[in-house]
């Protein structure tokens, strides 16, 4: 009778033993690497930014974060490879403006609710944008190529990467906020469009400036404004949209990256994933890369990276409906 006790006894413990193993396993995450899904391609500033990040956390985690380039569909396939991995800690990503932002009120084929699939850890940077014009174009500074565009609406070109895509919503808003027309372009990405403004096929022109900075060091495109915030180390002269009094342009121009998880991520774990971020945006050797690139390291909590994202969707969806757009 006694030994039946002991055993019926014994089996709660066991019970809660069992219970006890997903608090144990968030105790001594990561056990093993961790897979970073970035949604563009290999070499641009967001593979750049995540691949600073990544080599930074290992110091934290005690384990490899493994960059995993998921590119396609404006950035779509990488983010629903995120929404749609196992919520355990091994499977992250990077969100952008664009694909927390733009495509799920833009793009029709958006598959990902950003506030219900996927749990914002915290922003990671921004980066800034160069508005430009070809040496040809009548004018220099931020007035004088906004009094042309108005005196000679709907005859110069700009173009964009495509349409629905950030680009695009920064040309719409241009020319509601500017209150003049620039016949929008779209080019299959950034890259066509940006060899249609050296060439002139376009007269003005908006980039992120690290993939901007060779052009204008050679001179081939002016810098009359930049989308960031603060004046560029590279570009004192150029003032920032804000300075010249258009703040939501400002802030829509700023490109900025942040780390993701799946929506159901453990909160102990989403928190180990934050720490670590964060420390990693303090080290010198990663702040110093960045300033390379006129980035700035941002950190913050999860709540105000949730903040962004509802205000940037709210934003973007007045922008379209301002300007009538429909979702590509």
């Amino acid at each position: 009778m006694k030994l039946s006790r002991r055993r019926f006894a014994a089996i709660p413990a066991a019970l809660l033993g069992q219970l006890a193993l997903p608090t144990a396993a968030q105790d001594s995450y990561p056990q093993r690497p961790v897979k970073l899904i970035v949604p563009f391609a290999p070499g641009g500033s967001t593979d750049i930014v995540a691949r600073l990040v990544a080599d930074k956390m290992q110091a934290t985690l005690g384990q490899p974060v493994v960059v995993d380039n998921r590119a396609g569909g404006g950035g779509m396939i990488g983010s629903e490879a995120v929404a749609r991995a196992e919520a355990d800690g091994y499977t992250l990503g990077i969100g952008t403006v664009s694909t927390l932002t733009v495509n799920p009120v833009m793009l029709k084929a958006n598959r990902v609710d950003p506030l219900k699939d996927l749990a914002p850890i915290t922003m990671l940077a921004t980066v800034p944008t160069v508005l430009m014009v070809h040496p040809s174009f009548p004018g220099r500074s931020f007035e004088q190529v906004v009094a042309e565009v108005r005196a000679r609406p709907d005859i110069y070109n700009i173009g964009s990467s495509g349409p629905g895509s950030i680009s695009h919503l920064l040309i719409e808003a241009m020319n509601a906020d500017l209150k003049f027309r620039l016949r929008h372009v779209p080019y299959r990405g950034m890259g066509p469009a940006m060899t249609a403004a050296l060439a002139g096929e376009t007269q003005v022109s908006i980039d992120q400036y690290p993939s901007s900075a060779p052009h204008i060091k050679s001179g081939k495109l002016l810098p009359f404004a930049v989308g960031a915030s603060k004046r560029l180390q590279a570009l004192p002269s150029v003032p920032t949209l804000k300075e010249l009094g258009q703040p939501d342009l400002n802030q829509l121009a700023m490109t900025w990256f942040g780390l993701v998880a799946p929506a159901k991520t453990p909160a102990a774990i989403q928190k180990r994933l934050h720490d670590a971020a964060v420390a990693a945006l303090r080290d010198p050797a990663l702040i110093a890369r960045l300033n390379e690139m006129d980035a700035d390291p941002v950190g913050g909590s999860a709540d105000a990276f949730r903040s962004q994202i509802e205000s940037g969707l709210a934003r973007n969806r007045r922008i379209m409906q301002a300007a009538g757009i429909s979702p590509e």
